[in-house]
């Protein structure tokens, strides 16, 4: 089984996550941020995850340690899961058109983590979420799941979509790297 619970409880955030890897796309997630709950929606979707989300969190400030918080969390998850990263295809690659947006994701679980991010949002929300949002929470995640990722909009004029786009991308690169694989891809033989 390629799954995990996951708590952390600040001053800040109160966070539980369930997820498992080799699920069907179930989800149920509840951030108090509409458009963030939307995009790890279609990360589920799209990538055959299971996820349990639940989050309650400073929203009377913002949404800054809610969203956050919430890929730390998801970051350490897929780490605790990945441990060695070991018997994965470790990297996944693709685009994502969102009607006049196209998203690009590529990554490696390669236990170094890194963020290359390339977008331009035109607007500072997108219904409760600021966009600067977007990439703190790709961030969090790659720094705490130990995953070099790089992130682009090609090109987009709708803030929504390329945010969607983006989060669909990441969806199918991961669901591409962790199909099931004899051995470590690695010539040094640890990651």
């Amino acid at each position: 089984m390629r799954s995990t619970s996951v708590e952390r409880n600040t001053k800040e955030t109160q966070i539980s996550i369930n997820i498992d890897l080799d699920g069907n796309g179930k989800y149920d997630i509840k951030t108090g941020v509409g458009f963030f709950d939307h995009m790890l929606t279609a990360f589920c979707v799209h990538s055959g995850i299971d996820l349990e989300i639940n989050v309650t969190g400073d929203l009377e400030v913002d949404c800054h340690h809610t969203i956050e918080d919430t890929g730390i969390v998801l970051g350490k998850a897929i780490g605790e899961i990945l441990n060695d990263k070991s018997g994965i295809a470790r990297y996944g690659t693709a685009f994502i058109p969102m009607d006049e947006a196209l998203g690009f994701c590529s990554l490696d679980i390669s236990g170094r983590p890194f963020l290359v991010f390339n977008c331009e949002f035109t607007n500072e929300k997108i219904g409760q979420m600021d966009t600067q949002m977007v990439e703190e929470f790709f961030r969090a995640v790659a720094f705490n799941a130990g995953i070099t990722l790089h992130l682009k909009a090609e090109y987009g004029k709708n803030d929504h979509h390329i945010a969607e786009a983006l989060f669909k991308a990441f969806a199918h690169a991961f669901k591409q790297a962790i199909v099931k694989k004899d051995g470590l891809l690695s010539t040094k033989g640890v990651l």
